[in-house]
């Protein structure tokens, strides 16, 4: 797993049929001080996630083809989580 901030979204006009009416993000992630790091990955959201919101995502392709229902699906990023407090610090 990994966290991440949404950057984006693709619009497939062609994509596979396990992937129709799943939004597909792209997730930037981050190092533990919140600064970028690394390369972007796309994920299917499954908890509609917003622009530039904190995420966890996962790369358990078998979970994720349990989510779209299709066992042979090419999926293998989903986001897992929104995250509501970044810092770990409950509100008060």
């Amino acid at each position: 797993m990994l966290l991440a901030r949404v950057e984006g979204s693709i619009v497939a006009t062609r994509k596979h049929e396990s992937l129709e009416g799943w939004r597909l993000l792209i997730c930037q992630p981050l190092s533990a001080s919140g600064e970028s790091e690394g390369t972007p990955v796309v994920a299917i959201d499954p908890h509609g996630a917003g622009m530039h919101q904190t995420v966890i995502v996962t790369s358990d392709g078998m979970a994720s083809r349990n989510v779209v229902g299709d066992a042979k699906s090419p999926v293998r990023m989903m986001i897992s989580g929104v995250v509501d407090e970044p810092s770990g610090e409950a509100a008060s």
